[in-house]
């Protein structure tokens, strides 16, 4: 953080932009700064935002989300131990109201957030209303991968568990939606060595050595996935593999949900690209909402124009 300051912090200087005039530019610091940050890398996403504050600077007041709230007190404990003056970082802890203290407060410059939709176009909305530079990355969760009926069988398997399950599904990068282009039978071959090798994938404490799939955040986040699930087979998707009902020994109360593989194509038949402006869109909530969750929705057109 500290070297890309040094070069975000020179400012600028335009010689004889007309007779005697001269034009120079300083960068300086604003004063306080905030943060909202998610769970689901407590301790990565925090490190986007205060350092690069501080180190041109500002002081910074960091809110963690109340479901992850230890990451972001461990990482000011590291900074003050290591000598940085009280009030430089200050970790506060809350739900909406500190939010909103957040995005009204006179005192607080400037706000960076990630995370959901909903939060992040409220925070830049009152926010931006009470004259705060707001930076907001929100609902950034990867869509779809298409793939070709060529490409290298066993590596790409591997490689779209790893995308589709690993952090339970719990992150942007995370692989929503599968697009294979082709053959129908070749892509149910393709479809059923995904589901083998996600089977293979051990869900339990993410603590405990050789576990795959944690739990998900919260019981509300396990429900509106499962419910999600139910919802996309109840409009015609077919469950491959159903991770509902998953119990782990130890945590029959915890909120798990194994690998998830749903797949649209009805009857074998393939879902193509309508140029129609009165065609309906694919509305299957498989397809459409961020389940954030280990599902993977699969579905298969002829063409890459279709994919």
């Amino acid at each position: 953080a500290a070297g890309r300051a040094g070069r975000d912090m020179l400012g600028d200087s335009l010689q004889n932009l007309a007779n005697g005039l001269d034009t120079i530019s300083y960068r300086v610091p604003l004063g306080v700064c905030a943060g909202i940050a998610p769970f689901n890398f407590p301790a990565m996403i925090p490190l986007w935002m205060f350092p690069l504050a501080l180190a041109t600077g500002n002081t910074y007041v960091l809110k963690p989300t109340e479901k992850a709230p230890s990451a972001s007190l461990l990482l000011a404990k590291h900074l003050h131990d290591l000598g940085l003056p009280p009030g430089v970082l200050n970790i506060i802890q809350g739900a909406k109201p500190t939010v909103d203290g957040i995005v009204t407060h006179p005192g607080i410059r400037a706000i960076s957030f990630v995370g959901s939709n909903q939060a992040g176009e409220y925070i830049h909305d009152v926010g931006s209303r009470h004259g705060k530079r707001v930076q907001a990355n929100l609902g950034a969760k990867n869509h779809a991968t298409v793939m070709m009926n060529d490409a290298d069988r066993d590596s790409t398997v591997k490689a779209v568990v790893g995308a589709a399950f690993g952090a339970a599904g719990q992150r942007c990068m995370a692989l929503s939606v599968l697009i294979l282009v082709g053959d129908l039978e070749e892509s149910q071959s393709w479809m059923e060595q995904l589901v083998e090798e996600a089977m293979k994938l051990k869900v339990g404490n993410g603590f405990v050595e050789g576990v795959d799939v944690g739990p998900l955040i919260s019981k509300d986040a396990k429900t509106r996935a499962e419910s999600i699930i139910q919802q996309s087979i109840d409009q015609g998707a077919t469950c491959m593999l159903d991770g509902r009902g998953v119990v782990v020994k130890g945590y029959e109360t915890g909120n798990f949900l194994a690998p998830t593989v749903i797949s649209l194509n009805q009857q074998q038949q393939y879902i193509t690209h309508s140029t129609d402006s009165n065609a309906k869109p694919l509305s299957n909530p498989a397809y459409t909402e961020e389940i954030f969750a280990p599902v993977l929705t699969i579905l298969t057109v002829p063409t890459l124009e279709d994919a």
